[in-house]
């Protein structure tokens, strides 16, 4: 292929090719070709061009495949557009020469085509340069035409469509010629060539104006008959055509001069519409015989005109625009309601033809209000819909009005649906009236009326659920009230059952009460059926479809009336089948008619019960269910002889009463109904072969049977499309109704399949068909083997002896039922029987595999299949394989061949690879032939169907066929016409599998995997040129696979402009397909693939469609307004992945352009720039007060690309803000820093930071937290929350101590206000408090009066809430109310929290005043404040949070204890709602628990009761059995009590939930938890609780031990472990207490007699589980081992303490092993003296072991926190009491002496390994040995001399640091008041540190360190001085005063010294200021002697003097420029 790449065809290469490699070759060439003409200069081209104008032109006669041409015409015109042009005269001679050509020969067929093409595409390009010969051209082509096959016509409609595109006006002469031609060919009887005329003409309406004037008329005749008998692709185009031509007519203006104005006459709206409507209701049969009425005939119009008319209304609103249909609304509407009025009763003359003219009105105006309209005007639309139905109901005529009611009332309903929240002031707006409309029409006599009705109703509730409960009582209460009016009971008892059925669509619900109203009113209507024979049906079909509808409330509320349901049912069918037989003797027609009618509503309950309460099918309640059935079915046997008795009347109602025992029986296991087994089965096969049945119902039986995939290849109609909803009409054939909601009323209350439209029921009589034939595959499943037998024959039978059109008509039913029992049998693994049943089946199959209905075809070959799997024999397998390709060998008709070739498909998809191998050649070998059959494409297309199942089942066995397989792919697609769209999508399909079965091999560099891979790009290239969109579908499809096995050899950037081009495409699938593609996409390269499209956008000029401004948006902002505008939900889905993985890879880059689109979005719903109507302009939303101006500042910018976009596009672009903000976190911290983020910016402005947003970010919460819809509202509120979370803390720099988010608290205060009105739903209201808590808990406004604007809305819903579960809202569940409770206590809660934090942190630093004033100062002395805030409220407060609690523990009780709970439910849920209750309380309990620990910590537990003090409330306050008794005098609980229960209340809800940690528990539940805990072991009462009671301590230790093993946080695991400390701390006190009453009590006993306390008693053993003290230390071992394993010997493998390298934890890890130290210091205190010799080893080790597992070095002589730490621990170790203590004293000794050798012995070389150990902290805790413990301990000589030494050692250390420490160590030894302790160290080491300061004179010290050396050594003789004798004093003092004399300098030297050596001077001068008064006669007397020291003396005082007086004046200037300079290098450092 590389070979192809030049610019001349290289002939050799060309020449030494196959066949199919040179077609190949030659479109390689070409499309490379294409590509490298446009790059290459002007120049190079034209020296070339001759010989490629030949090379060319000679390729014509090569006869060229479509796509070659198309690339041949391309380049030939693009050769002569950058050349020279005077040759192009030759070509096109050429080109007319070949057309005029006589050989008719197929050989020379493509010749002649490609040359019709290359005119085309020269005139299209060069245009007028070629002006004069054109018309020689057209002529010549249209002569062509009338001699021209299909083909010719096709490709010659579309070269004159170019023609006339390249000369424009210019082409005027031949208007009217071209206009002849295209008329014929647009009703051309092939459909390709309709499609061709239909673009012919729409370009030639652009200059030809005879078009739409004079021709108007004629035209749209024409386009009608062009409807005729056609398909989905002429449809689309002719009604394009058509609706385009109508537009123009409207909106031109006439040219020309005034004379040609007025023979031009203008034409109006109403004529335009009259003209369309005429089309729809009389088709095309003319305007000249429409008066005679068509002859008084009853021909109906053909539904194929209907839709494409339809369609052509949709076309010609489109193009005109919303504008315009804002405007002229009134008028369109008139006009389409009046197309089912009665006044043209052809449209509506039977019920079919008005059902079906129904659905096309609903879908005009779906497609035109729903797509074209914002929401605004949406709004103004609704109200023009209402005053139609206003009038409409005037009409007296019923028949007249009833259709046009229908549609105007379910477009109502999806109008208010898609509208939402945001219909709400339409409601509210008296004028309109229109919830008094759709009521007062729930009356109406029709009963199609009244559905509608009922399902408008059904969707205003959905939109907007605050009207659900207010809708329900209104229906209910005129049910009640007009029950003796038929129509008032049918009416609103649809509407009740609609409006039952949205209340799974509203998660607030209902009120639990309306249940039991239901039920009871139901039960008296169906009592009260018998009494007034007029009512009998209607009130027994309301009182059964009430209860249906009840079910779909599903068990929560079902369970409580379920008895009365089963009696019902119980009582509705005769007890017995003798009772059944006096029943038939006795009734007449019309009560069989109620009777039936009441037997087939208890059906539909039960199977509605069935579906929606599954968890309530107990064994029990299946048991009392089943009694009825038998004699249901017992019925079903005698229905035909009734039918016999009474005739036609009773028709209807037995089918329907047939199909609602199937529907039932589907639903049931077969087990519940085995007796019947035979009886049903002789039933169904009766009603599949019924003789009455005249109507094929292939295409809604057969679908569900047949394989998705295959069904793509029957037919267009069966795929989804924009039209589905109309087109489905044409599927059913003109004989059957499409569905509707009359022929099922029962299906009101359930859920649509298809998305939200109205449920579409077919009619009974078909519907009944595909029950039975779903229940026949069941109950045949389930019958004996030996009854299975007769049936099949009977069916067999019943198929020979009919004939013609019923005979089909029978074998579609039953292969369809055989089908689907084959298909249960096979999916359940059972068996089928003896060897005749076989023989049955497959006789049945092979009869329907050569049917002439293609869906039959297909059935049966999946039937085929499935036999055989169910059979699962090879040899049977391989006989059915042989069978086929016999057949398929010696069959030369259309359908066998078809047939059989799916079935072979079918035997792959089921079996892999039918096992051989040869088989699988053979297969293949078949389907390529027929593959090349190019007489019949439907034989080519089935083939290549059936070779991509092959493909793709034979997985990896396919390889050898791969190459074969893929030249003929691309033979065929170079080859086969493109008016066979469906053989290419086969192709597709082929070349998909392919590629998937290559996969990843496609990356490899091979020879011959480049050429696969070539060969499949080179498919893809010719399937993406393919003028069908669904080919094209496929190649996005193909590349998309490409891309994910190799992406370096696609082409991004031309895949991506492929994308963009069909990204708005009007096919969905093809749309679908880009989706899908993109997505795959953007997850790997998201900004290639953006960078790819604006490019794309910019470069070129007209392939972007218009509605995509890539330009201006970008990719992200087109995705955006197609979301807008989608209404697939599968694309809406994949569009709204695309931008989330777009956004999570590029929103940080972008970041400006993602918040600008999604502040344009949500902006664009405040300023609407669609032409609104007048009254709705006073609805513009917005805060009057603080943010007015958000509203009004987008009018001056030029229109923006969202024009009103809907609230689901709103609430999406909210979200994505939120999604923005956490991918921003994870980014750089600059995002929430505004100084650095504006430092960045100014170092490079294309720098972007999320703070530099904060204002847009804040003024897009604020635009969607105050907007009509809820959605949004609670999208703007997370968008608040999230904002306040993470931009709290952000300070102001431009105001020190502020903070950043302050200047909005006006914009926050007025985003939350709207959220508490009392209309508001309490989600929002919940959402809001949520919100509130956090701009509280903030601390962003520190000014108390500010605060209080907030702190107001949520005092507000605390008053609103008091009244507790009673008071609030009746319009939604209780749960709701529930869930608003609970926020507003948890926001209390959070609030709380933060107050106390806040003053605790607040009285600790004020320990100094000046702290105190700066606070003042800055205001933030509000932290007392807020606690004032909340304490008004506390007492309530308090008792409603212990209230929620004591209910969250009844709730998580077990369900073993459900009957002990309370009957009318807990202080805020009632029992009915307790499920949905208990996920409020989840999502609450924890922040309550902690706010109420601290309260009861406040209150310290000694408080009287806060009832008393708070009595005197205004507020009502819940009574719950927790705080107080009631008043009615029970037993009233003292004060001790009632503190024990609320203590055991918060334990108990504490431990239940930590003990049983679900993986769901959030950090914030668990750390609020041990908060709480921590709160209340805060105040001893608590504390004296659980120290007194062992067991609860050790329960909670262990409890908290699986805290810490199950959670890695290590937050929480401190949080624990200070919960540990607290219970030990109680342990202490409760040993303490005990100790000190023992020693009260008995005085004045002798001491030894005293009992010990503390564990370990006498023995000082501990027993695990009992222990207090083992719990605690397993826990600390648990922390200490997991930081640092080396501890745990076992981990190490090492036997003892081996000294290792050690190590620095991590700030975590160090402050969780600092707590674990700090709680082992504490234990010993617990024990008793035995204890804690027990457990003492074990805590030395652990100490010691982390000092010297993390004695690291660090600079400056710190110590590291861990290691300060453990010497703490130590020094609470040694000083315990317990040491001293009698019993346990030597022990002890010994101990401590081991634990001191092993600190020494961490220390001596054993090895040089552990010379990193810090010295210093090693001697520390040597100190703290000798400081702490008794002398015995550390005076025994061995280990005293190694202490010394060790003291030595360090002295002689370099390091000056270590030389400080080890000084300072010894400054406290030498104070130690016992002699015996400290003398040794003295007489040691004094003469040591001597001699070190006397070498001073000759070492001077150079830096502060040194000179803190000497400072400290100094401080140390001093210490000495003091420690001495008396008689021993003056040696020392004479020893000490040389040296520090020695230190001073004279006045000379004190000039020049350096700092150091002034600062050591002052320092000598001082201490011999103080020394000298102290020890005077030592001192003269040493003066005395030493002259030079007197000397030495005097002159520094005097020196010392004169320097003073210089000095203090510029002593205090010098200084202080030296520390800012100092300062300001640093930060120039940073």
């Amino acid at each position: 292929m590389e070979l192809a790449h030049s610019l001349l065809l290289n002939e050799e290469a060309y020449n030494q090719l196959g066949e199919v490699q040179k077609a190949e070759f030659i479109f390689e060439w070409l499309r490379y070709l294409e590509k490298l003409l446009l790059a290459t200069s002007r120049n190079d081209v034209r020296e070339k061009q001759k010989t490629l104008v030949e090379q060319l032109l000679s390729l014509l006669n090569n006869s060229p495949g479509p796509p070659t041409r198309k690339l041949l015409a391309k380049n030939l015109a693009i050769l002569y557009s950058i050349g020279d042009t005077f040759s192009v005269y030759e070509a096109i001679d050429k080109c007319n020469d070949l057309i005029r050509s006589k050989d008719d020969s197929p050989s020379y067929l493509p010749t002649k085509l490609a040359a019709v093409v290359c005119l085309g595409s020269l005139y299209k390009k060069l245009g007028r340069i070629l002006g004069n010969t054109f018309t020689d051209t057209v002529g010549n082509i249209l002569k062509a035409v009338k001699s021209a096959e299909s083909q010719g016509r096709y490709e010659i409609m579309l070269s004159l469509q170019n023609i006339l595109n390249g000369l424009g006006a210019a082409a005027a002469p031949c208007h009217r010629d071209v206009y002849k031609a295209a008329r014929s060919c647009l009703t051309d009887r092939s459909m390709a060539v309709r499609c061709a005329a239909a673009k012919c003409l729409l370009e030639l309406q652009n200059e030809a104006i005879f078009m739409w004037s004079t021709d108007l008329d004629s035209v749209a005749t024409l386009c009608f008959k062009s409807f005729e008998g056609s398909n989905y692709d002429v449809r689309i185009s002719v009604s394009k055509l058509l609706g385009t031509i109508l537009a123009k007519a409207i909106t031109s203006k006439h040219p020309g001069t005034a004379a040609s104005r007025q023979s031009i006459r203008r034409v109006s709206l109403e004529e335009v519409l009259e003209l369309l409507g005429t089309g729809f209701l009389r088709g095309s049969s003319g305007f000249l015989r429409a008066s005679g009425d068509m002859l008084k005939g009853t021909s109906s119009v053909s539904r194929d005109v209907r839709v494409g008319v339809t369609q052509a209304y949709v076309v010609f609103v489109s193009t005109l625009g919303g504008a315009w249909l804002e405007k002229n609304f009134a008028a369109f509407l008139s006009h389409i309601l009046s197309l089912v009025s009665q006044s043209h009763p052809k449209a509506t003359q039977t019920q079919i033809d008005a059902i079906c003219c129904r659905r096309c009105v609903s879908f005009i105006l779906r497609t035109t209000i729903g797509g074209l309209l914002g929401e605004k005007a949406q709004l103004a639309v609704v109200k023009d819909i209402c005053q139609a139905i206003w009038k409409l109901k005037k009409v007296m005529d019923v028949a007249a009005s009833q259709h046009m009611l229908v549609c105007a009332l379910q477009e109502l309903g999806n109008l208010i649906h898609n509208l939402g929240t945001t219909a709400a002031p339409l409601l509210q707006d008296s004028s309109t009236g229109l919830l008094d409309s759709i009521l007062s029409v729930t009356l109406h006599p029709s009963i199609s009326v009244r559905l509608a009705a009922a399902w408008c109703l059904h969707c205003i509730a959905v939109a907007l659920p605050s009207y659900l409960t207010p809708l329900l009582d209104r229906c209910l209460e005129r049910l009640t009230g007009h029950k003796s009016s038929p129509e008032a009971v049918t009416g609103f008892s649809f509407a009740v059952a609609a409006l039952l059925g949205a209340v799974k669509h509203c998660p607030l619900g209902i009120p639990h009460g309306k249940g039991k109203i239901i039920m009871t009113l139901a039960e008296d209507l169906l009592c009260s059926a018998a009494q007034n024979s007029r009512l009998s049906a209607q009130r027994t079909q309301a009182g059964w479809l009430l209860i249906a509808a009840l079910m779909t409330l599903g068990p929560a509320v079902v369970s409580h009336h379920l008895a009365r349901v089963l009696l019902l049912w119980k009582c509705v069918f005769p007890a017995s089948p003798k009772d059944l037989e006096t029943e038939k003797s006795r009734g007449d027609s019309f009560t069989w008619q109620v009777t039936l009618e009441g037997r087939a509503g208890a059906l539909c309950a039960i199977k509605s019960f069935v579906s929606h309460c599954g968890d309530l099918l107990t064994e029990e309640v299946i048991q009392r269910l089943l009694p009825p059935l038998p004699c249901a079915v017992d019925l079903l046997t005698q229905l035909s002889s009734i039918l016999k008795m009474y005739g036609s009347p009773l028709k209807t109602p037995s089918v329907v009463y047939r199909q609602r025992l199937y529907e039932l029986l589907i639903l049931l296991p077969p087990e519940t109904y085995e007796g019947n087994l035979c009886a049903i089965l002789k039933e169904l096969a009766a009603d599949l072969t019924a003789p009455d049945i005249q109507v094929s119902a292939s295409t809604f039986l057969l679908p569900p049977l047949c394989h998705q995939d295959d069904l793509l290849i029957l037919s267009p109609l069966l795929q989804e499309t924009d039209h589905r909803f109309i087109e489905e009409q044409l599927l059913l054939g003109n004989g059957v109704a499409c569905g509707s909601l009359e022929y099922d009323p029962y299906l009101i209350y359930e859920k649509d399949v298809e998305g939200d439209s109205v449920p579409k029921p077919l009619p009974p009589a078909l519907s009944v068909i595909s029950s039975a034939a779903k229940l026949f595959g069941v109950v045949c499943a389930h019958v004996g083997e030996t009854q299975r037998l007769p049936i099949l024959e009977q069916l067999l039978d019943s198929i020979k002896h009919t004939k013609g059109a019923r005979q089909q008509v029978v074998q579609l039913h039953v292969v369809s039922s055989v089908s689907s029992f084959l298909k249960y049998v096979a999916l359940s693994k059972g068996c089928l029987g003896p060897e005749e049943l076989k023989r049955f089946a497959l006789t049945l199959v092979t009869g329907a595999l050569e049917s002439t209905n293609p869906l039959l075809r297909c059935a049966a070959a999946e039937a085929w299949a499935r036999l055989a799997q169910v059979l699962d024999d090879g040899a049977f397998t391989a006989g059915l394989a042989q069978v086929s390709f016999d057949k398929l060998k010696s069959a030369r008709d259309v359908v066998t061949r078809t047939g059989h070739s799916l079935a072979l498909g079918s035997l792959h998809r089921y079996l892999g690879g039918i096992s051989s191998s040869q088989h699988l050649n053979s297969c293949i070998g078949i389907l390529y032939t027929l593959a090349q059959d190019s007489t019949s494409p439907d034989v080519q297309t089935w083939a290549l169907h059936s070779l991509s199942l092959i493909i793709d089942s034979a997985g990896p066995l396919y390889y050898v066929h791969v190459e074969p397989t893929l030249s003929l792919i691309i033979m065929l697609l170079l080859n086969v016409p493109p008016t066979h769209a469906e053989v290419h999508q086969s192709l597709g399909r082929c070349l998909n599998a392919l590629i998937t079965t290559l996969g990843p091999e496609l990356q490899g560099n091979s020879t011959s995997i480049s050429t696969l891979r070539a060969s499949c790009l080179l498919g893809c290239t010719v399937m993406q040129d393919n003028p069908d969109c669904l080919v094209q579908a496929q190649a996005i499809s193909c590349l998309q696979q490409l891309h994910m096995f190799a992406p370096r050899h696609v082409n991004l950037s031309s895949l991506v402009s492929c994308l963009c081009v069909n990204l708005y495409s009007p096919y969905l699938l093809l749309r679908r397909a880009v989706l899908a593609c993109l997505r795959q996409l953007v997850q790997r390269e998201a900004a290639e693939v953006s960078e790819h499209a604006v490019m794309l956008a910019k470069d070129s000029r007209e392939e972007l469609t218009p509605d995509a401004n890539i330009r201006e948006v970008g990719l992200e902002g087109a995705l955006l307004i197609l979301l807008d505008k989608e209404t697939d939900e599968r694309l809406c889905h994949d569009i709204k992945e695309t931008l989330n993985y777009m956004l999570t890879s590029m929103a940080v880059e972008k970041l400006s352009l993602w918040l600008k689109l999604c502040k344009d979005v949500l902006a664009a719903s405040a300023d609407c720039t669609a032409i609104t109507c007048v009254d709705t302009m006073q609805e513009e939303e917005g805060d009057k007060g603080d943010d007015a101006s958000v509203l009004t500042t987008r009018h001056d910018e030029k229109s923006h690309p969202f024009t009103n976009p809907r609230w689901a596009t709103r609430v999406f672009a909210a979200e994505c803000v939120c999604r923005i903000i956490n991918q921003c976190e994870n980014a750089t911290s600059a995002h929430f820093d505004i100084a650095l983020a504006q430092e960045m910016k100014k170092k490079d402005s294309r720098n972007d930071f999320l703070v530099l947003h904060l204002a847009d970010l804040i003024r897009m919460a604020f635009m969607a937290a105050t907007d009509h819809s809820d959605q949004l509202r609670l999208s703007g509120l997370e968008m608040l929350l999230v904002v306040i979370r993470r931009f709290a803390t952000v300070p102001e720099p431009e105001f020190p101590g502020h903070v950043i988010l302050e200047q909005y608290q006006a914009n926050v205060g007025a985003a939350l206000r709207p959220a508490f009105t009392s209309e508001t739903p309490p989600d929002v209201t919940a959402k809001a408090c949520q919100v509130c808590s956090a701009w509280i808990a903030s601390g962003v406004v520190s000014d108390l009066n500010d605060l209080r604007r907030v702190h107001q809305l949520l005092v507000s819903s605390l008053t609103k809430i008091q009244a507790g579960k009673e008071a609030l809202s009746h319009l939604y569940n209780e749960s709701a109310s529930t869930m608003e409770i609970l926020a507003v206590l948890k926001a209390w809660a959070e609030v709380y929290i933060i107050a106390v934090q806040r003053h605790k942190n607040h009285r600790q630093p004020l320990k100094t005043t000046s702290c105190l004033e700066d606070s003042i100062r800055n205001g933030s002395c509000s932290s007392d404040g807020l606690l004032d805030l909340v304490y008004a409220d506390l007492g309530t407060l308090s008792r409603l949070w212990l209230a929620a609690l004591q209910d969250f523990a009844l709730l998580t009780l077990p369900s073993e204890f459900a009957s002990q709970l309370p009957a009318e439910g807990g202080a805020f849920y009632t029992a009915e709602t307790s499920e949905n209750a208990k996920l409020q309380y989840y999502n609450s309990w924890a922040l309550i628990l902690h706010a109420t620990a601290l309260w009861l910590t406040s209150t310290g537990f000694v408080v009287a009761d806060p009832d008393e003090g708070a009595s005197d409330l205004s507020r009502p306050v819940t009574p719950t059995s927790m705080c107080q008794g009631s008043s009615s005098g029970a037993t009233i609980k003292s004060p001790e009590d009632v503190y024990t229960d609320r203590f055991h209340l918060i334990l108990g809800i504490s431990v239940e939930f930590l003990c049983s940690l679900r993986s769901d528990a959030t950090m914030e539940s668990i750390t609020a938890c041990l908060h709480a805990l921590q709160a209340l072991l805060d105040v001893p009462w608590p504390r004296s609780k659980i120290g007194s009671d062992q067991d609860l301590g050790i329960e909670l230790l262990n409890v908290l031990h699986r805290v810490i093993l199950t959670r890695e946080s290590p937050s929480i695991q401190l949080a624990s472990l200070e919960v540990v400390r607290q219970i030990i701390c109680a342990a202490q006190e409760h040993v303490k207490e005990k100790r000190r009453s023992a020693e009260v009590d008995d005085g004045a006993a002798e001491k030894e007699t005293l009992p010990e306390f503390g564990e370990g008693k006498d023995t000082g053993g501990l027993v695990p589980g009992k222990s207090l003290v083992f719990a605690t230390l397993e826990l600390c071992v648990c922390i200490l081992v997991r930081q640092l394993p080396e501890l745990n010997p076992k981990l190490t493998g090492s036997p003892g303490v081996k000294a290792r390298k050690p190590q620095m934890l991590s700030e975590d890890g160090s402050r969780l092993v600092s707590a674990a130290l700090v709680i082992l210091s504490e234990l010993p205190a617990v024990c008793s003296p035995e204890g804690s010799i027990s457990i003492l080893p074990t805590i030395l080790y652990l100490t010691i072991g982390v000092l010297r597992e993390t004695a690291v070095k660090l600079p400056g002589g710190q110590l590291s926190s861990t290691v300060a730490a453990s010497l703490q621990a130590l020094k609470g170790i040694l000083s315990s009491p317990m040491a001293r203590a009698e019993k346990s004293h030597t022990a002890w000794t010994d101990l401590l002496r081991s634990a001191l050798t092993t600190v020494l012995d961490c220390w001596d070389p054993v090895d040089e390994t552990h010379q990193e150990l810090d010295e210093v902290s090693l001697l520390t805790a040597i100190t703290v040995f000798i400081l702490s413990t008794s002398p015995e301990v550390t005076t025994i000589p061995c280990l005293q001399k190694r202490c010394i030494d060790k003291f030595k050692a360090t002295l002689e250390i370099k390091d000056p640091m270590v030389q400080i420490k080890t000084y300072q160590l010894l400054h406290s030894i030498f104070q130690y008041p016992n002699p015996a302790v400290s003398y040794p160290y003295i007489y040691s080491l004094a003469s040591c540190i001597m001699e070190k300061l006397q070498e001073i004179d000759k070492r001077k010290p150079e830096n502060t360190a040194e000179l803190q050396i000497f400072q400290e050594g100094i401080k140390v003789l001093e210490t000495l001085v003091t420690v001495a004798e008396e008689h021993h004093r003056s040696q020392l003092v004479a020893c000490l005063l040389p040296i520090l004399i020695s230190f001073l300098l004279d006045e000379n030297a004190l000039g020049s010294a350096t700092s150091i050596m002034r600062n050591l001077h002052d320092f000598a001068l001082q201490n011999l200021m103080q020394i000298g008064p102290q020890y005077s006669s030592v001192f003269k007397s040493l003066v005395a002697s030493s002259p030079a020291l007197k000397a030495r003396l005097e002159a520094a005082i005097k020196g010392n003097q004169e320097s003073v007086k210089v000095k203090i004046p510029t002593s205090k200037y010098t200084k202080s420029p030296g520390k800012n300079s100092s300062i300001q290098l640093k930060t120039n450092f940073l």
